[in-house]
């Protein structure tokens, strides 16, 4: 039985953690519990008042750096001014909403703030991770088809869940590929993902017209959802347990909707090596960059 709690979460003083998207939610939830196991834990956030003002809750040694996801050069401005080794990367991060919307790049926003900032962001830091980098995906990769012919939305109708859909499943290709060449490399690193579950959580919330669907959707969290603390023990199980590289994380119950958090199987899609190194390929000539591994 899947019993893992914050309590299991080993002595990390001395330890570097950065957190994508720390100012609410799940991240800011994973990152107060790192932060409470004594890891020195780093903010990376679009908003720096809001996540000063998150990280003034948490305990211990915290720091708020800027980072907006759906901006190539806030990406590589973050990276430039880092220095100094990475425990643990969480690649938290991620937005949702019912229209179309492009990053500062002009990539679809869910593809380019959810996969694209994330993977231009892990490969420029990793030369400085030593321990392991966890994303965020979502049991809702099920649902997706990558369309290669158009990944930015330009030629067919939008459909936002779809778009949402297709960020989650690159973001378990991402790091299938990732294991893949860390190992090939030697490197003792591990590429872990996680499925929160059904959580409240601002990424649900949007402005601009209803749709039924989004009534549906707030009957549901309303009656089903677990909080941002529960919701963060799969992301944090992927991040501290004794799992394997390429692990998937997720809730025990409801289909993988609720409770402690335990392994977890994925799409045939999420596991399919030619799909993940061809994201990887157009990835790395979307975001015109190199990967070190």
């Amino acid at each position: 039985m899947a019993t893992f709690n914050v309590a299991d979460i080993p002595d990390l003083t001395g330890k570097t953690v950065i957190v994508t998207g720390a100012n609410s939610g799940i991240g800011q939830a994973a990152a107060r519990a790192l932060a409470g196991a004594g890891a020195r834990v780093v903010s990376a956030v679009r908003d720096t008042e809001k996540g000063k003002a998150a990280a003034a809750a948490m305990p211990g040694l915290t720091e708020v750096r800027e980072l907006d996801l759906a901006s190539l050069d806030s990406v590589r401005a973050f990276a430039a001014g880092w220095d100094g080794p990475i425990d643990l990367l969480i690649n938290n991060a991620g937005v949702s909403g019912p229209s179309l919307s492009r990053t500062a790049d002009g990539f679809e926003s869910k593809f380019g703030t959810n996969h694209l900032g994330h993977f231009a962001l892990t490969n420029l830091l990793l030369e400085y991770i030593t321990g392991r980098v966890v994303t965020v995906a979502s049991q809702a990769e099920r649902f997706a088809r990558l369309d290669f012919d158009d990944l930015n939305w330009e030629r067919r109708p939008y459909a936002p869940s779809r778009a949402y859909n297709d960020s989650k499943l690159a973001n378990l290709l991402f790091t299938a590929e990732l294991q893949r060449r860390l190992t090939a490399a030697g490197s003792d690193v591990l590429a872990n993902a996680a499925h929160p579950g059904l959580v409240a959580t601002n990424i649900y919330h949007h402005d601009g017209p209803r749709r039924p669907s989004d009534f549906l959707w707030a009957v549901a969290i309303r009656l089903l959802a677990q909080d941002a603390e529960h919701g963060a023990l799969p992301v944090l199980y992927a991040a501290v347990a004794d799992v394997p590289g390429n692990s998937f994380a997720g809730p025990s119950h409801l289909a993988h909707m609720r409770g402690a958090p335990e392994l977890i199987a994925r799409s045939a899609a999420a596991q399919d090596p030619d799909l993940a190194r061809r994201l990887w390929t157009v990835s790395e000539q979307l975001t015109a960059g190199r990967s070190p591994v």
